[in-house]
C-alpha cells in the first residue's frame, strides 16, 4: 500500500456541509430487519457511507461500520497479514462480515475483543426486535454475530464511547432522535440521561472516565460531570470529529475539522498543533493507540491511515471509480 504526502491524498472530495446538518445527518430507519441472519434484498457488496472506524488490539482486525453492515478492512500500520494470513496488497478489498447488512450508525471497539454498535436492522431480514432501532448491540466474535443488550426498538445511537470502570464499562451514547446523551455505568444494561446537546461526535478518556468531549456547532465542548453539563473548551480548534489519545501515547485529544485538517492536543500543556490534511471533509475518524499510535479517516474517496497525524497517509480502501 503506497504511502504518500497528504496534499496528494485525494483527487475528488465532498463539498463541505454546514455543521448543523452534519450533526444531525443519518440514514433513514429500516422498516424490517434484524442484527443477524441472511441479508435479504440488501446488496452484500455495498461498501458505502462509513459511520464508524475502529481497530481491535486483541485480534488486529480493523473495522469500518457502514450503511450496510460492519466490514473488515485491509490495514497498513498493523502486521502484514489480512484475513487469516492472506498477504495484503492493492487488490485486497473490504469484506462484509458474515453478510450482515444492518445500518450500523454507532460503533466502537469497547474493549479488546468486544464491539458495540447501534443503528437500524437490514431491510428484508426476519426479526424479533421491536423496530425500527437496534438499541445497543454487542459482539464478542468480531462482528460475526450480535446480541441485543438494551433499548432495542427504542434508540438509535449515532455515537458510542466506552471507557473502563473498576469492574464494568461506562458507555456514553448519543441518542440522535432525542438529541440526548445517555450514560450507562453497567456495560449498557441500564441508562441515565445526560445533557441535551446538538453534537456531531463524542469521546472520553479511558483514564478520566467522568470527562467527556463533544464537537458542536459552537466549538469543542467538555463535561466533567459524566455528560450532565458542558462548557466550551477555550483555544480548541473547530473540530468535526474527535477522539481521545491514550496515556501511552501522551494523552490529550486528536481530531479533524470539517475541511479535513488533523489537530492534536498536547496532553500536558493543552496546546493544539495542526498536522496534515485529508483534503476533504471526513465521514468517520478514529485514533488507534498503543506503542505505535495511528489514526484512521474515512471520506467519500475511501479510508486511509496515518502514523504522523496526517502528514503522510497509507490508503487502505479506495472508493475511486
Amino acid at each position: 500500500m503506497a504511502k504518500f504526502n497528504s496534499p496528494q491524498r485525494y483527487t475528488t472530495g465532498l463539498a463541505a456541509a454546514a455543521f448543523s446538518i452534519l450533526a444531525l445527518a443519518g440514514c433513514a430507519s429500516a422498516s424490517t430487519g434484524q442484527s443477524s441472519g441472511s441479508p435479504g434484498n440488501t446488496p452484500v457488496n455495498a461498501f458505502e457511507h462509513v459511520h464508524g472506524l475502529g481497530a481491535d488490539p486483541l485480534t488486529g482486525n480493523t473495522y469500518a461500520a457502514t450503511h450496510h453492515g460492519v466490514w473488515l478492512i485491509p490495514t497498513g500500520p498493523l502486521p502484514d497479514t489480512y484475513l487469516e494470513g492472506t498477504p495484503r496488497g492493492p487488490g485486497v478489498e473490504p469484506v462484509q462480515i458474515a453478510r450482515l447488512a444492518q445500518d450500523t450508525m454507532g460503533f466502537t471497539v469497547a474493549a479488546p475483543g468486544h464491539l458495540l454498535a447501534s443503528g437500524h436492522p437490514s431491510p428484508g431480514q426476519q426479526t424479533d426486535l421491536n423496530l425500527p432501532n437496534l438499541g445497543l448491540i454487542s459482539s464478542t466474535d468480531g462482528a460475526e454475530s450480535w446480541t441485543a443488550l438494551s433499548l432495542e426498538g427504542e434508540t438509535d445511537f449515532h455515537d458510542l464511547v466506552a471507557v473502563p470502570l473498576d469492574e464494568t464499562l461506562r458507555i456514553y451514547g448519543y441518542d440522535a432522535g432525542a438529541g440526548t446523551i445517555l450514560v450507562s455505568d453497567d456495560s449498557g444494561a441500564t441508562w441515565s440521561n445526560g445533557a441535551v446537546l446538538a453534537l456531531r461526535d463524542l469521546t472520553a478518556s479511558p483514564s478520566r472516565p467522568d470527562r467527556v468531549f463533544a464537537t458542536t456547532a459552537d466549538g469543542l465542548a467538555m463535561s466533567v460531570d459524566v455528560g450532565r453539563t458542558f462548557r466550551l473548551v477555550a483555544g480548541a480548534p473547530a473540530l468535526l470529529l474527535v477522539d481521545a489519545v491514550d496515556d501511552a501515547a501522551g494523552g490529550g485529544l486528536v481530531g479533524i475539522d470539517a475541511s479535513g485538517a488533523v489537530w492534536s492536543e498536547d496532553g500536558t500543556s493543552g496546546t493544539w498543533t495542526r498536522g496534515g490534511t485529508t483534503n476533504g471533509p471526513p465521514e468517520a475518524f478514529a485514533f488507534v493507540g498503543g506503542s505505535s499510535p495511528w489514526i484512521l479517516v474515512a471520506d467519500a474517496s475511501g479510508i486511509a491511515a496515518s502514523d504522523d497525524y496526517g502528514v503522510t497517509w497509507t490508503e487502505l480502501v479506495s472508493m475511486a471509480d
